[in-house]
């Protein structure tokens, strides 16, 4: 099957069902930065990953998020869905303290969120259409034909056609999983999306229909999202602000044309070097943030 999607592009996404009041029922602080990170130190064993690393997710902008290999992205990543708890610092997530949820707490934190794993991470006995109705099922009590309706729409939604609902993991194409997973992501209605190398291992063709599905979703679902990546296309493309990951710590954040500014030698061969003014002379100089 094709990683295309179908024909229509910058598609008015219609007002979805939102089937949970965040804040009232969850306590989450929608004033708060969605995301915001202070002082984090964060290790494994001896090796010392980030050392007072600190960030601000603005609501409802598109965050990419760079650093060179070890730079601690991933680790960053996994620190701020709770997979890695931190050495030092704080995390807090709409407000709230990583650190110091209640389960209540935290049950609510991970259905104001969702992740798209670089690999997808689908559950392979499982159909997309169960992989997309999973969170539902485990997060909420909608009957079945409201979470089988539900899954439906977020797989339409990712540009998949109805078909692929039916289909396993191993039945589809690298850009179907990518869409199938984003579909999952989408499941709860979050208001954050995390998203790893999303276009890791994507034709061009592919890459670009995905940039364009992620910031039309951005928009007409007023999510913010923090995307990992070392696609310059992507960068470019639809992010708002860039934040770059060095020396333990996040040493800038803003667009690229202000941090092509910078005299950091890291920042200036990413973005600067043959690969990063080639992808530049493809786009308009962004002046957002």
């Amino acid at each position: 099957m094709t990683d295309q999607p179908r024909s229509e592009h910058h598609v008015h996404f219609p007002h979805l069902p939102h089937f949970h009041n965040r804040p009232a029922a969850d306590g989450l602080d929608e004033a708060a930065p969605p995301i915001e990170v202070i002082d984090l130190v964060s290790r494994y064993g001896d090796h010392l990953i980030h050392d007072g690393l600190n960030l601000r997710v603005r609501r409802g902008e598109v965050l990419g998020v760079v650093g060179g290999s070890g730079a601690g992205k991933t680790v960053l990543l996994n620190t701020l869905i709770g997979l890695k708890v931190p050495d030092g610092g704080v995390v807090k997530i709409f407000g709230q303290d990583l650190g110091s949820a209640s389960t209540a707490k935290w049950d609510a934190i991970e259905r104001s969120w969702g992740v798209l794993f670089q690999q997808g991470a689908l559950f392979s006995n499982l159909t997309v259409k169960e992989n997309v109705a999973a969170p539902m099922q485990e997060h909420t009590d909608l009957p079945a034909k409201m979470i089988s309706e539900l899954a439906e729409l977020k797989i339409a939604l990712t540009g998949l056609p109805s078909l692929a609902g039916a289909l396993k993991p191993a039945e589809l194409s690298g850009g179907m999983i990518k869409r199938a997973a984003l579909a999952r992501a989408l499941a709860l209605d979050p208001q954050l999306l995390f998203l790893d190398e999303p276009t890791s291992g994507l034709d061009p063709i592919s890459a670009a229909a995905f940039d364009e599905l992620i910031a039309d979703l951005s928009a007409s679902l007023h999510l913010t999202v923090f995307m990992i990546t070392h696609d310059l296309d992507s960068l470019h493309a639809i992010c708002d602000r860039v934040a770059v990951i060095a020396d333990k710590k996040v040493i800038a954040v803003d667009t690229i044309a202000n941090l092509q500014k910078l005299d950091h030698p890291w920042i200036k061969e990413y973005f600067l070097g043959p690969r990063g003014r080639a992808t530049e002379d493809a786009y308009p100089v962004k002046e957002r943030g």
